[in-house]
């Protein structure tokens, strides 16, 4: 790994010789705003394989995104090259379909141990996720821009909760995001659920091409044959979430990917946006 080349692909721009809270905050957003959250390669002819070199060129050299597998793998071993204590952990998302949880390695994430301080990071989510690391030694309501989010603990495992596009206060509704436990975990352990996400009727990764990236105020996202443009709530906004979709005709979405994600796949894309088939309610 080139760190300074890994780096500049995120647009980050700061001193990052010594880890700090500060530099981990920063690399974090940056990474979110950068890397898009991205399954392109499942619906272009390609696999993909769990090779830290080869995600490496795949993100940094070809300016591509990836999945959690892929965008946190590769933003763990940064951290590791940046001197943070890191950690792989497994996460079970909850299904919105059957509201049951996924299998154990469903979802990766890194768990950072700074100062006595354990801080969770995630650059590989999408929508739902938050822009910069949570607390893993509070459990009340951490508040990221109109957003808010808590790490409730039952026993060994923790839960990931939001109150969605809004914050009402820590007796607001929460809603699950995943689970984890902090027990640590290695690359290989994925390799079951990341073939499982290329090739399951009821993985969103197989049913749905898509790429989501996070703005400043906001989010692009594209699904199948639609491109989504979000802008968060504020002041001049007048407090509401405001969504646009546009439809996009086949020969218009390479041009679309290029512009608004700075992706150019080198084998031509099948868009895709099948319904998704519920998964076996099991955990």
């Amino acid at each position: 790994m080139e760190v300074d080349r890994y780096l500049s692909r995120i647009g980050f721009e700061g001193p990052s010789g010594v880890p700090s809270l500060e530099l981990l905050r920063s690399v974090h957003t940056c990474h979110l705003l950068s890397v898009p959250f991205e399954d392109l390669t499942v619906h272009s002819g390609g696999q993909v394989k769990l090779d830290l070199p080869a995600l490496y060129d795949k993100v940094v050299n070809q300016r591509r995104g990836g999945f959690c597998f892929e965008n946190n793998s590769l933003f763990y071993w940064l951290l590791t090259q940046l001197g943070f204590q890191a950690t792989m952990l497994s996460g079970q998302v909850k299904n919105s379909i059957t509201s049951r949880y996924g299998p154990p390695f469903d979802h990766l994430i890194v768990m950072v141990n700074l100062e006595g301080k354990r801080w969770l990071c995630d650059v590989g989510f999408g929508a739902a996720g938050f822009s910069v690391p949570l607390s893993l030694d509070t459990y009340g309501p951490q508040v990221q821009g109109h957003r808010v989010y808590r790490v409730r603990r039952i026993d060994d495992v923790h839960f990931l909760e939001w109150q969605k596009e809004e914050n009402r206060g820590e007796d607001g509704d929460w809603t699950e995001i995943y689970k984890f436990t902090l027990e640590p975990r290695r690359l290989e352990d994925f390799a079951e659920m990341c073939q499982y996400h290329q090739s399951s009727p009821s993985s969103i990764f197989f049913c749905k091409s898509l790429c989501t990236v996070l703005r400043p105020g906001g989010r692009v996202s594209y699904i199948g044959r639609r491109l989504i443009s979000t802008t968060f709530p504020s002041e001049a906004t007048g407090g509401g979430l405001e969504t646009t979709t546009r439809e996009l005709e086949d020969e218009e979405i390479p041009a679309v990917l290029a512009e608004n994600f700075g992706i150019v796949l080198q084998s031509p894309l099948i868009p895709k946006d099948d319904t998704i088939t519920p998964p076996p309610v099991v955990y």
